[in-house]
This record gives structure tokens, C-alpha cells and sequence, in this order.
């Protein structure tokens, strides 16, 4: 006789299958963005460098300094930043989503990465750069300001209301468009031209140096976000549940925030406003694997870095010879898609026939 299989095995399964294809597809983005670009380079050379860079002679490294230099100075910087920040957004939105028990909370849309933009425009502004620690510092200021608001104003009786998150997200972008504003007429013209361009998100100039200040932020803050994995599954009991279970509802909140806050600061810092990521990339996965939050954030980091890997590769190839925003394009994606989840939850709360 079979023996049917358990919740728990369809869940590991899934997890296994969903994680075996979001490498598979990580993988082929990063081989495909490393080789594409104005100077043609194989996948052997690709291979050879990053041999050669991990210390192991190969044949296979490039041959012609030019290719060289283009993969260690451009390219992998770029690919490994796009990683970072995508992982970064993804697992920023996962925990926005369980604090606020909301799928539409998303750093973009309630306003955290405008705060983080304004903290990290005025660093830019008044010097405040220390190697892009401080822009770092202050656009965690920032984010962090941004979402302890967001967080003060949407929740009411335990919970929070799909219009008034989205209102206050709207009243918090409008104000951080202001103080942006505000900073752009003070900045000298170097400035304005380097935040104008910034606030439309982009990973061009990606350094090594930005790299290693992104890079220990994501590991840090998702290791801590998966050692609140438990306690947020239970939260998602309802906070009654979760406060009878033992758990301290608001510590558990408000080291939440704060973990929001770093990664969409650290993020925004290097590579200015990309929005809809935290927004598509955990709904996503939610879908494929349910609410458990370890196997979500996780799943999450992978699938952000993916998608924005993928989203920057074709901001260097639709326009031949141009750089294109990567917000605008993930705002081209995640739009439609933030649309069709308010329809969705205006129709269970009966707002839409």
C-alpha cells in the first residue's frame, strides 16, 4: 500500500524544485550578462576569469588584457551588485509583507526607498561620503525614519488596512519628493545631474568598493531575517495567537523595521530607487511554496537577485548604446502586477464588483 504523502513532504518538494530552478535561471543570467555587452566575450573567458581571479591557472583565461579588465573592473562588479541589491529588495519586501500582514507593503510603494533617497541626497549634497558610507549611513536614516512612520500610521487594532497603507505610502513619497526637491536646489550642478539620474536606479559604475559595503548588509541582514523566520510564521497566526505562543509581538516588529530599513538603505545608497522588487519577487514565491517564512526568504534572496540581474541586462541591450534606468523597468513590470494585487484585495474586502 502507498502511504500518502505528507503537507510537509509536498512543501519540501516544492521548496527543492523552486530552488533548483531559480539557481538554474541565476546562473544562466549571470553567464548571459557577463558575455553580453559592446565587446563580444565567451563564456570560456568568463569561466577563465573568475578561475584566475579565485587563484586556479587555466587555459582558459583570457589571453587579451582588454577582455580582462572589462570582466573584473565592469562587469562582475555590476552583475554582483545587481545580485546584492535584488536579494537585498527581495527579502526587505518579505518582511515589510509579514510585519504589516499586507502582500502590498513593499519598500517602493509605502515610501521607505524615498526616504532612504532623500538620506542619502543630502549626503551627497553636503559631502558626507566617507567611501559611500555615509551616503550608506544616512539612506539608512532615512529608510528607517520612512518606515517607523509608515508603521506608526497604517496599523490600526492590530492590523493594517490596504487604503491606509497605501495612503500613507502616498503621503510619505509626496513628502520625501519635497525634501528632494529641497536638496536638488541646493546642490551645485555635479550633484543635481548625479541624483537626478541616481533616483531612477541604476547599477552603472558599480565598484568593488560598493560591492564589500553591500555584501555583508545583505549576509548580516538576511541571516538575522531567517532567525525570525519562526516567530514570523507564528505571527502570521494573528498576534493574539502569537503573543500566547510566547512571542514578543512588538520586539519582533520593531527589529523587523529596522532590518527593512538597513537592506532598502544599503540598496538604495549604491544603486538609487528600484522599485516593485520587494513587491513581485516574495509574492511570487509565496505562491509557489505558502506562507512558511524560512523557505521564503530565502527563495526571495535568490529570485531578487535573479530578476534584477536579468532587468539590468536588458537596460544595457534594449537601446543599442545607451544605459537605460533600471526603475523604469521594473516599474514597467511591477506596475501591472501591483495593480492586479489591489484588484485582488479590493475584491475580498468587497470594494470592486
Amino acid at each position: 500500500m502507498i502511504k500518502p504523502v505528507s503537507a510537509r513532504a509536498r512543501v519540501r518538494l516544492r521548496t527543492i524544485i523552486l530552488s533548483f530552478a531559480l539557481g538554474l535561471i541565476l546562473v544562466a543570467a549571470v553567464v548571459v550578462s557577463a558575455v553580453t555587452g559592446q565587446l563580444a566575450i565567451s563564456p570560456g573567458d568568463v569561466l577563465g576569469s573568475i578561475l584566475g581571479w579565485l587563484g586556479i591557472s587555466t587555459a582558459l583565461a583570457p589571453d587579451d588584457p582588454v577582455i580582462e579588465s572589462t570582466l573584473q573592473v565592469v562587469r562582475f562588479p555590476r552583475i554582483v551588485m545587481a545580485l546584492a541589491v535584488g536579494a537585498a529588495l527581495a527579502v526587505a519586501g518579505a518582511l515589510m509583507q509579514a510585519v504589516f500582514g499586507n502582500p502590498l507593503a513593499e519598500p517602493g510603494v509605502v515610501g521607505v526607498s524615498s526616504g532612504a533617497a532623500l538620506g542619502a541626497s543630502t549626503a551627497i549634497v553636503f559631502g558626507i561620503s566617507a567611501s559611500g558610507g555615509g551616503v550608506a549611513l544616512l539612506a539608512f536614516v532615512g529608510g528607517l525614519g520612512a518606515t517607523l512612520l509608515v508603521y506608526a500610521v497604517a496599523r490600526a487594532g492590530g492590523r493594517t488596512e490596504v487604503v491606509t497603507l497605501l495612503l500613507t505610502g502616498i503621503a510619505i513619497n509626496a513628502f520625501a519628493q519635497a525634501g528632494l526637491a529641497f536638496v536638488l536646489f541646493l546642490a551645485d550642478t555635479a550633484s543635481r545631474e548625479q541624483i537626478v539620474f541616481w533616483q531612477l536606479g541604476s547599477l552603472a559604475g558599480s565598484l568593488w568598493s560598493e560591492v564589500l559595503v553591500v555584501l555583508p548588509v545583505l549576509v548580516v541582514g538576511t541571516a538575522l531575517a531567517l532567525m525570525m523566520a519562526g516567530k514570523l510564521d507564528l505571527l502570521a497566526l494573528g498576534e493574539r495567537n502569537a503573543r500566547h505562543l510566547g512571542v514578543d509581538v512588538e520586539r519582533l516588529r520593531i527589529l523587523a523595521i529596522i532590518l527593512v530599513a538597513l537592506l532598502t538603505g544599503v540598496a538604495v545608497a549604491f544603486a538609487g530607487i528600484i522599485a516593485f522588487v520587494g513587491l513581485v519577487v516574495p509574492h511570487i514565491i509565496r505562491m509557489a511554496l505558502g506562507p512558511a517564512h524560512r523557505g521564503l526568504l530565502l527563495a526571495s534572496a535568490v529570485g531578487g537577485g535573479a530578476l534584477l540581474v536579468i532587468a539590468d541586462l536588458f537596460t544595457r541591450t534594449l537601446v543599442s548604446g545607451a544605459d537605460l534606468p533600471i526603475g523604469m523597468l521594473t516599474a514597467l513590470v511591477g506596475g501591472p502586477f501591483f495593480f492586479g494585487l489591489l484588484y485582488q484585495q479590493r475584491r475580498k474586502s468587497g470594494g470592486w464588483a
